[in-house]
């Protein structure tokens, strides 16, 4: 009897994933036909509300319902946990793994024995950046590992440029940012904030500063010297 019931719970299992590749099948067809934009669908999987489904793009999610008739662009809320799952789960998929950051196309500053670790992308024309690069100077025993990311103007991408190619990296970025010291004009090779463009393209940092502790947490716009120490000390737990 038991053994008979083993092979009816595997059976149903079977069944139960067939239907559901077949339903996965059936979706992506029917969008890719009507939304070729949604050619190359990565993932399709059921949410928690019966009868819909995310559909993933890369880090980009949409809402379908069974037959892919429908699609929603927007967040879905779960209101018994007063929980943002759209955000969650985007938050999931932009996650960055601190060691998997191209640290070669950064920027390295050193405050102390800098044994503490952080990683900021950062525009030089940012007013936040500015304030947050004061209020840095209030923490020690930190690397920073400095990401240029010119993204508010043709002259943010100028002056990254110039600070990128200075032969004081370090000095040319504190000079402007905190004595605007404007970087002397300066030229060399630049694809490292080409990389840095893309890698954030990728990972949706669409804001400046953002922040990425050893740990992985992430935190978009400047924060105090307070703040950054706490959440350093959290990272090294």
């Amino acid at each position: 009897m038991t053994t008979a019931r083993t092979l009816l719970a595997a059976a149903a299992l079977l069944l139960t994933g067939a239907a559901a590749c077949a339903q996965d099948a059936a979706i992506r067809k029917t969008l890719a036909e009507r939304i070729p934009q949604l050619s190359q669908i990565d993932e399709v999987r059921q949410t928690p509300m019966k009868g819909l489904y995310e559909v993933r793009v890369g880090t980009d999610v949409f809402y379908t319902d069974a037959s892919g008739n429908y699609l929603i662009q927007g967040e879905l809320i779960d209101t018994r946990a007063r929980r943002n799952l759209t955000e969650d789960r985007i938050t999931r998929l932009t996650a960055i793994d601190f060691k998997a950051l191209p640290l070669q196309d950064a920027i390295t500053i050193v405050h102390g024995k800098g044994e503490r670790k952080l990683a900021v992308f950062e525009d030089p024309n940012c007013g936040y950046c500015k304030r947050f690069e004061k209020d840095m100077q209030n923490v020690d025993n930190v690397t920073v590992y400095l990401f240029l990311y010119p993204i508010l103007s043709p002259d943010s991408a100028e002056k990254s440029r110039n600070i990128w190619c200075a032969k004081d990296q370090a000095g040319a970025w504190d000079d402007y940012m905190l004595r605007d010291k404007a970087p002397t004009a300066a030229s060399c090779d630049t694809a490292a904030l080409q990389r840095n463009l893309a890698f954030g393209r990728k990972y949706k940092i669409t804001g400046t500063p953002t922040l990425i502790f050893a740990d992985g947490t992430r935190v978009p716009g400047a924060i105090g010297a307070q703040d950054v120490e706490k959440r350093l000390a959290e990272a090294a737990k």
